[in-house]
């Protein structure tokens, strides 16, 4: 008999707390997921949408790794659209905005029907540790629950407080209590915490906005799922609005600094630097005279708006004034106040790559408490904890995401190796390989590794190869079939471009930036060489991308192969970094508070210079480093 209850214990309920929950259990841990309310697992606490620049990259990386994120929502779809199409397919990035009850209940449906996974409605306010491992968790309601891993997915809660004017309180959510307990816990391992801030804005009833004024904004026509397993999308799609503050609505908001948590100094925690409130963008772009504000809906069967670019935790009253100054907004019933929220973090330099604490084996943090903002960070955080809890478990190594295999590794590596002291989101412009790491390639990344690691079924991996056989199969049609000049002249000269003198081959036409590949084939009657499969409905642009970035593809490939000798270089964890005189003091000092699990992290730490990486480099191949009593 074993003294465990569980395998692993996951605490919360959120985007982090799901995937995580999720992932352990289809590895064959047993998993208990302790959550404040049932009700609230997998609510979209702030905007009711998936995806967005690098956000659609991550979450597509979350469903190559059987994650729940894109089936649900593709389930819960409103809209669909591929942004920055008219930029280079390495910044494509696909965002959908959900009906955020479909979502919840999605998530909520599938964690029930997973085999190894149970659920319990409690809060768990203390850890237990025995030597250097956490040993499982007491609960609010006095229970004793025993585990050999335990996942901390907090999210705002963790001795939150809501500010809102004057008025502050404790709550982790609107509505929702504060969790308390935890951060004492852990500081009595020796972690150390901090305080950052999140805000969200107004929701409106819809039913009381002037359409006729606001700009309309409809999905793609041809919507493409998130869900390499989704194989079509409902035709039917909802319009998301536009509309901009102007000078009077900033004249009226001002009126209302003087009660501003922000600015009086209640709030002591960093707010998020690319999502800033209402007040803080009127206060930083005082040069500016308008702020679009984007409308989104919140469900099919809700005339809710949540008002994007509009975060406050200014007086209610002042909310409301200004927001009746915005053009199409001048009648509009606001449903709930916008609020700033303040929470606590631990800085992640305090984590291992595998998103395990240093301090104590078996303990994992993801999400928030890793001071990170969005639901596409914290969903991938905690797939990655999950299937390391379970591979710590099975005592098995870790599953470690370099930055040249995904987004998600972009991620932890910029949390575990530079940490982060404001609230950390993803842009394509962090990872220095996106050419490589592009949302429609996801699954050829990452499907077949998620399926020898137990997290991808069958049936997942076997449409990834088929989407690959489809992908060869179309490119070496294209390389092999030529067209005639009297076939392609009449549509080159109409683009503007030089007609072909001679019969030439296809895949040399395409590489002309003019070029749509899939419009030559329309052009030329070669449709028949698109290859279709499920999901994507075909593989023509993965095969144009291919052709025309080529040679850029094998530059990234010799630029990867070069930063993996630096990761390939481990070092000691008991060197003495302070006995490297011949490094400068910062690096030290920053290589003994990170202390870097190879060379590669150490390189990107900042404060270490390229020649303290050399010297490192130099005394890691002499094998004479200096090392801890």
């Amino acid at each position: 008999m074993t003294k465990y209850d569980y395998d692993i214990i996951v605490v919360g309920g959120g985007h982090a707390g799901s995937e995580a929950a999720s992932a352990a259990a289809r590895m064959g841990a047993k998993t208990l997921l302790i959550t404040m309310s049932l009700e609230a697992i997998g609510r979209m606490s702030c905007n009711p949408a998936i995806g967005g620049i690098g956000k659609g990259q991550i979450a597509r990386e979350i469903d190559a790794l059987g994650g729940l994120m894109g089936v649900a929502t593709d389930e819960s779809g409103l809209q669909f659209r591929m942004l920055n199409r008219s930029k280079g397919p390495a910044v494509w990035s696909p965002r959908a905005q959900c009906d955020r009850f479909m979502y919840a209940a999605s998530i909520r449906r599938r964690l029930e029907a997973q085999p190894n996974l149970f659920m319990r409605s409690d809060m768990a306010v203390d850890l237990l540790v025995e030597g250097d491992r956490i040993d499982g968790v007491i609960t609010q309601l006095g229970q004793t629950i025993r585990a050999r891993a335990v996942i901390l997915t907090s999210g705002t809660f963790m001795n939150g407080q809501i500010h809102i004017g004057d008025r502050s309180y404790g709550g982790g959510r609107m509505g929702e209590g504060a969790s308390t307990g935890l951060t004492g816990a852990l500081h009595r391992l020796g972690l150390e915490s901090g305080r950052l801030k999140t805000g969200t804005p107004p929701r409106l009833d819809g039913r009381t906005m002037n359409y006729d004024v606001l700009e309309e904004q409809k999905g793609d026509e041809t919507p493409v799922p998130f869900s390499y397993m989704t194989d079509k999308l409902p035709s039917k799609q909802l319009c998301c609005w536009l509309t901009w503050t102007n000078e009077t609505v900033h004249d009226l908001l001002r009126t209302g600094f003087d009660k501003s948590p922000m600015f009086v100094g209640r709030i002591q925690g960093t707010g998020p630097r690319y999502c800033p409130s209402i007040e803080d963008k009127i206060d930083r772009f005082a040069d500016k005279d308008r702020h679009q504000l984007f409308l989104e809906p919140e469900g099919w069967n809700t005339d809710e708006i949540y008002v994007n670019g509009f975060s406050t935790s200014l007086p209610e009253n002042v909310q409301m004034q200004a927001i009746r100054m915005v053009p199409g907004l001048e009648n509009v019933h606001m449903l709930r106040p916008g609020y700033a929220i303040e929470y606590d973090y631990f800085p992640p330099y305090q984590l291992r790559y595998s998103l395990e604490t240093k301090a104590v084996r078996g303990l994992f943090f993801a999400g928030q408490i890793n001071g990170t903002t969005g639901y596409e960070e914290a969903g991938a955080q905690g797939l990655i904890a999950g299937a390391n809890a379970a591979r710590y478990v099975h005592e098995e190594e870790p599953l470690i995401l370099k930055r040249s295999q995904a987004y998600i590794g972009v991620l932890i590596d910029d949390l575990v190796a530079k940490g982060t002291d404001e609230p950390y989101r993803m842009f394509t412009s962090r990872a220095e390989h996106r050419m490589m790491l592009r949302q429609d390639n996801a699954d050829e990344r990452l499907t077949g590794l998620g399926h020898e690691l137990g997290l991808v079924s069958d049936e997942r991996l076997r449409r990834m190869e088929r989407r690959h056989e489809a992908r060869v199969s179309m490119a070496a049609s294209v390389n092999g079939t030529s067209v005639t000049p009297e076939e392609v002249n009449p549509w080159l000269e109409s683009l503007g471009c030089a007609p072909v003198k001679q019969t030439d081959r296809i895949a040399k036409i395409a590489l002309r930036p003019e070029v749509s590949l899939s419009e030559l084939l329309h052009q030329t009657g070669k449709e028949d060489l698109v290859e279709t499969v499920e999901g994507l409905e075909s593989v023509v642009d993965m095969v144009e991308i291919d052709l025309k970035y080529a040679g850029y593809i094998q530059r990234e490939n010799e630029l990867i192969a070069k930063m993996e000798q630096l990761e390939s270089l481990r070092l000691p964890d008991n060197l003495d970094y302070a006995k490297l005189t011949n490094i400068t003091m910062e690096a030290r000092e920053k290589l003994e508070r990170i202390r870097p699990e190879n060379l590669g992290q150490a390189s990107r730490i900042s404060g270490v210079s390229p020649s303290d990486v050399s010297v490192l480099m130099v005394m890691m191949k002499s094998g004479k480093s200096p090392r801890k009593a």
